[in-house]
């Protein structure tokens, strides 16, 4: 009983902290993206991928491609319970900057909707952008999916899944980079997570830890130091599965940053001070010179 109760309490101060860390965020987010430049882009907004309301991404056209025409499409964290491509902004600023169109998407939030709800507004996602890329002027033989904690777990989860059928657009993505995301733990009475997931099912069946497949997907795993919201195991443990499998993975970790900052230091302005962004980009030359 006495163990039961500590970890209820250890569970209550991360909840705690989460918030705390995001309610920040939501406030930065605003000053973060009135500090970026807005000439290194052309931007779509509010683009209807589906019929939800909440199934809209902007799109971000770099002003100079690189000649493999590489598509992010970057899906923000939250707890699967709030977020808003709005505040992400500076993400497309940024990798616009480097040659890269980028793809920031809204999807549905929990409580309302729960797994694999998200998932599958990732997916149809994609599916809108390979279908409309001559209309949009964008490539999606190269792409590249990025997800920040909730959103890590996101774009990891579309391709590992507990689908029958295998993703259909596999060969198209170059590389996976997953940023403080929570691959493999039990979301049950978590006070994180429990609401975005059907607690009746266990997290063996959910986690895409459990379904990795062979394929020639470049993975990235980073980590921030200071992280103290997700455990360094997920990104270990998923590294150890994909390599098992022969999968390429490399993991890293950021040094000082933490849950949120990690995200935040990829704003170009402020990216130079930290490792987050000269990272990313070493290894997405790596992936799309293959």
């Amino acid at each position: 009983m006495k163990q039961l109760i500590q970890q209820v309490q250890e569970n209550v101060i991360r909840a705690k902290n989460f918030y705390q860390e995001f309610r920040l965020y939501d406030l930065a987010s605003y000053s973060i993206n009135y500090l970026t430049p807005k000439d290194t882009y052309e931007k779509e907004e509010h683009l209807a991928y589906g019929l939800k309301a909440r199934n809209r991404l902007d799109l971000y056209r770099t002003k100079n491609p690189k000649k493999q025409r590489p598509l992010i499409i970057f899906v923000h964290g939250g707890s699967w319970q709030h977020g808003n491509k709005r505040d992400y902004l500076f993400i497309g600023e940024s990798f616009a900057r480097e040659g890269f169109d980028v793809a920031v998407i809204n999807y549905q939030l929990a409580p309302e909707n729960i797994f694999p709800a998200f998932i599958d507004d990732l997916s149809q996602a994609i599916h809108y952008l390979n279908q409309n890329q001559k209309k949009l002027n964008i490539s999606t033989e190269n792409i590249i999916l990025m997800g920040h904690s909730a959103g890590a777990f996101n774009v990891m989860s579309v391709v590992y899944s507990a689908k029958s059928q295998p993703f259909k657009y596999t060969d198209n993505i170059k590389a996976i980079v997953g940023l403080a995301g929570p691959y493999h733990f039990d979301y049950k009475d978590d006070p994180l997570s429990e609401h975005a997931f059907d607690q009746h099912i266990p997290y063996q069946q959910v986690m895409p830890y459990y379904f990795v497949n062979p394929n020639k997907i470049k993975h990235y795993l980073l980590m921030a130091e200071n992280d103290q919201l997700v455990g360094n195991h997920n990104s270990f443990d998923l590294d150890k599965a994909l390599r098992e499998k022969g999968n390429h993975s490399h993991v890293m970790v950021i040094p000082k940053t933490g849950h949120i900052t990690i995200v935040a230091t990829l704003a170009s302005f402020v990216s130079h001070y930290f490792k987050t962004k000269r990272t990313i980009l070493h290894f997405l030359e790596e992936a799309l010179e293959d």
